[in-house]
């Protein structure tokens, strides 16, 4: 018995102590039978973080400092606000004081500064916004911005490789440039953060980049992107906390057809081709972590990756947000049929000018409903974006979808909805504690025309020193009204995108305009006003016969025989002229089929055949016209009734219309130096070439008709100066000079004045395209910093001529917001009368067609407003030439 319990104590003993030994032996992983190999660890975590989904960490809005903070930058208070917060699907609007510091939102409420004076110290700066709007900064999901250069210059585009369709492996960081002139005035418009997306030429252009655009002391590329993904820094991300969102940018369509596909079946073959290559590879990691989970590690190898692949396989996985240039329904067709195949969700379709009027197909896209980027107005400039229309937000809100507004380098489509397509609804978008402190302060409302930025904060520092703004009636701080155009959005839809455009005419019959408030009509000066009510109990009567008015104020008629049109406090103003593009010579500019084309150019190497006259040929921009265009009848539809066209050129000749003589002289690496360009127009003017030509340089050194130069160097204007000077000496007389374009024009606003040179500023609101238009401004800001002046305010005070234009044809529309704008900026220093002679009057003087001698002006009459009103809708046209209105 003592035997046998000294037998069990011994065994009970054995056991403890092998329990010891075992308890306290190092930390083993594996059981000691199984080979572990030397990354054994690594794959592991490897393996466990693919099984995590992006996002924030759950304590992240626990941080009391932004990870983008600079030090040193002071706390603000930000008081009297009226914020949009961003909240409530974008409809919140909160009154208050927000706290900003360590580049945060610390506070959204009602704060004491005295109090926050003692905690926060003397650094506190307090900003009274006196009740003005207060918005999260713009959020810009489409932009090209360093990567795209402004000004272009060569070998400073980033944009397309043309090493393949299929390019996942590229990044558009690699090719940012910090210096580009887009990021200080995108900030000075209030953009805070874009999206910096590769070129869309090839199906997969690359990685795609979230940039805030302040700089930053380290002047670097990478300081500026907001939340980085793990891999930009290293070569495995961090296995304890999620990994972040990246971006990848796609494309279909035509874009990638004419650059390296060939066809839209090549292209999405490519993509499944691609997809197919990295499903493969994600079946082999998820196959190789499920033996690495479960400790098999006999003949498992390496962890099965490559590098080219390695971001697409992330997308197989849904940890990338996928924008995808693509606009016709054909191209969605196939998209959304890739996303299923291989069943990878999309964020956002980008420029999409068909998605309202396939909405079923784009939500049946593999997983959430894509998001839907889109222009406010750009169209048809090409076959895919024909069919687009302005009315596209409206029904794609209208069918659950969310939309977002873009520019493509211009409230919530561009604030809290982009943030949330881009996966940064986390810290972006909003204005709440504990999101970065990204902000604008605007002098008015924020969707009200011309409304721009006082002060801009990213990540808590303010951007904007001594910002040029000016004091704008009431009515600015409130949201504009949208004139009724459920009609004009049914009938989008029904005939996909080409609704009917000519309007209705009336001849004989009279037509009685009730409740107008003004009518300003056009003369040899200018614009005069002819008639304005005093207040809404003293709005007037307007009766017109065959195209003309014959009673304004009180009217006698017999309303029985008329057609009545009640402008609800509208008003009749001059039609506007448009200059500065091929309106009506264009259907579509992307397609030579539908267009007049440019014309021979003298320089050239080939020069202009001898059948078309030779070096003495001139051409007619009459004889290419192009009728019924929809972005003529567009235009018209808004207020524009005529327009004058010179023929399309890339050389130094224009052409000639019955106004004038237009010419151009610009830098350029492929074409003549500017010194030759000078000395052909001098040789043109002195001693003209034998030929049709002759006739028309020889009007214009007789001052009959005007030499119109489309110019944008100052110093290209200065020598235009001194050459006119030159002629005119020569020839004892005084010749009619226009700069068009004129974008540093300002910098010789004394000279152009004494000169008698008048300005079609095109466009109204200069880019910096190219280098001969960065001094666009006057004086040039040290950016980021305000604007002096406006260019059009410059230039009048110095009795220059100012008219404005535009670019591109489908802008023509937007000619009256373009010269409301341009006045908002002038400060009230110029009347209304004024104002519509920019696009009125005083473009038809300048380009030689002067009212009412050379040229009837048509009327246009406005229900709801004015002309240049955000709030008016146009409802007709008088047309005294023609002897008839239209009714529209």
């Amino acid at each position: 018995m003592v035997k046998a319990d000294q037998a069990r104590g011994q065994i009970l003993g054995a056991v403890l102590l092998l329990s010891l030994l075992y308890l306290y032996r190092p930390l083993q992983l594996w059981p000691s039978s199984v080979h572990v190999p030397a990354h054994a660890s690594a794959a592991v975590s490897r393996c466990r973080a693919l099984q995590m989904q992006p996002g924030p960490p759950d304590d992240f809005h626990e941080r009391t400092e932004s990870d983008r903070f600079v030090p040193g930058t002071s706390p603000h208070l930000i008081q009297n606000a009226k914020m949009w917060t961003g909240s409530n699907n974008g409809t919140e609007i909160f009154r208050g004081d927000i706290l900003i510091d360590k580049g945060l939102i610390k506070g959204v409420g009602h704060f004491e500064s005295a109090a926050l004076l003692k905690t926060h110290g003397s650094e506190l700066v307090v900003v009274d916004a006196k009740g003005a709007w207060v918005t999260p900064g713009i959020v810009d999901v489409h932009s090209h911005m360093g990567n795209a250069a402004s000004p272009q210059l060569t070998g400073a585009s980033d944009g397309n490789s043309p090493k393949g369709t299929i390019q996942p492996w590229l990044r558009s960081l690699d090719g940012l440039n910090t210096h580009d002139d887009s990021y200080p005035l995108s900030i000075a418009g209030g953009v805070t953060t874009a999206l910096i997306l590769p070129g869309s030429g090839d199906a997969i252009g690359g990685q795609a980049f979230v940039m805030k655009l302040r700089k930053t002391a380290e002047r670097s590329s990478t300081s500026m992107v907001l939340e980085p993904p793990y891999t930009v820094n290293s070569s495995f991300p961090d296995p304890t906390r999620p990994p972040r969102w990246r971006h990848m940018k796609h494309a279909c369509g035509e874009n990638p057809s004419r650059w390296y596909a060939s066809t839209r079946m090549d292209t999405i073959y490519a993509f499944r081709e691609a997809y197919n290559t990295a499903s493969q590879i994600k079946k082999q990691q998820d196959e190789y972590c499920s033996k690495a989970l479960a400790n098999e590690w006999e003949g498992l190898g390496e962890f099965p990756e490559n590098l080219q692949w390695e971001a697409l396989v992330d997308v197989v996985r849904g940890r990338v947000k996928v924008n995808i240039h693509c606009y016709e329904a054909v191209d969605f067709d196939g998209i959304v049929r890739l996303s299923n195949e291989f069943k990878f969700p999309i964020a956002a379709f980008h420029h999409a000018s068909e998605a309202y009027l396939v909405p079923d197909l784009i939500k049946k896209t593999y997983g959430p409903t894509p998001a839907i980027a889109l222009f406010a107005t750009q169209g048809r400039y090409k076959r895919e974006a024909y069919r687009g229309s302005e009315f596209a937000p409206r029904i794609l809100a209208e069918n659950d979808m969310t939309v977002l507004l873009k520019s493509d380098h211009p409230i919530a489509a561009v604030t809290r909805n982009a943030a949330e397509a881009m996966g940064m609804g986390h810290r972006i978008g909003y204005i709440k504690e504990g999101w970065d402190a990204d902000l604008v302060i605007w002098d008015s409302h924020p969707l009200a025309l011309g409304a721009t930025p006082v002060q801009v904060f990213i990540d808590g520092v303010p951007q904007l020193e001594n910002a040029h703004v000016v004091q704008k009636p009431d009515i600015f701080q409130h949201s504009p009204t949208v004139p009724n155009f459920d009609k004009e959005a049914q009938e989008a839809v029904k005939h996909e995108g080409l609704p009917p455009l000519e309007p209705t005419s009336v001849g004989r019959r009279p037509v009685v305009f009730v409740n107008v408030r003004s009518v300003f009509t056009p003369g040899v000066s200018g614009v005069g006003e002819l008639f304005s009510a005093t207040d809404d109990s003293a709005l007037g009567t307007v009766v017109a016969e065959e195209g003309r008015i014959t009673c304004v104020g009180v009217c006698a008629v017999d309303v029985a025989d008329a057609t009545v049109i009640d402008l609800q406090a509208g008003s009749i103003s001059p039609g506007l002229v448009s200059f500065g593009s091929p309106l009506g010579l264009e259907h579509i500019a992307g397609e030579a089929s539908t267009l007049d084309g440019p014309i021979y150019d003298p320089l050239s190497k080939g020069g202009v055949p001898e059948i078309v006259g030779g070096d003495g040929a001139i051409i007619r921009a009459a004889d290419g016209l192009l009728f019924r265009t929809r972005d003529a009848l567009l235009a018209y539809r808004a207020g524009v009734t005529s327009a004058i066209v010179a023929p399309t050129s890339y050389g130094v000749v224009g052409g000639w219309e019955v106004t004038g003589v237009h010419m151009r002289v610009m830098q350029s690496l492929s074409g003549p130096s500017v010194s030759t360009q000078i000395a052909l127009l001098r040789r043109l003017l002195l001693r003209p070439v034998d030929g049709p030509s002759k006739v028309w340089f020889n009007k214009v050194t007789n001052g009959e008709v005007p030499l119109v130069v489309e110019a944008h160097s100052a110093d290209i204007i200065a020598s235009l100066i001194l050459l006119k000077r030159e002629v005119e000496a020569v020839k004892g007389r005084t010749i009619q000079m226009t700069v068009s374009g004129g974008s540093e024009a300002h910098l010789l606003a004394k000279e152009l004045g004494e000169a008698g040179v008048g300005v079609i500023l095109n466009p109204a609101r200069p880019f910096p395209f190219f280098w001969e238009f960065r001094r666009m401004r006057d004086p040039q800001p040290a950016w980021p910093t305000s604007y002096g002046h406006t260019a059009i305010s410059t230039l009048i005070a110095h009795n220059v001529t100012v008219g404005v234009g535009i670019v591109e044809i489908w802008d023509a529309r937007n000619a009256r917001f373009d010269i409301a704008w341009a006045a908002l900026e002038a400060g009230g220093t110029m009347s209304k009368a004024e104002v519509l002679a920019l696009g009125s009057t005083n473009v038809a003087k300048l380009l030689g067609a002067s009212p009412p001698s050379k040229f009837k002006q048509d009327l246009v009459a406005t229900r709801g407003g004015d002309l240049l009103s955000f709030n008016s809708k146009v409802v007709a046209v008088l047309s005294p030439a023609r002897g008839l209105i239209d009714l529209l």
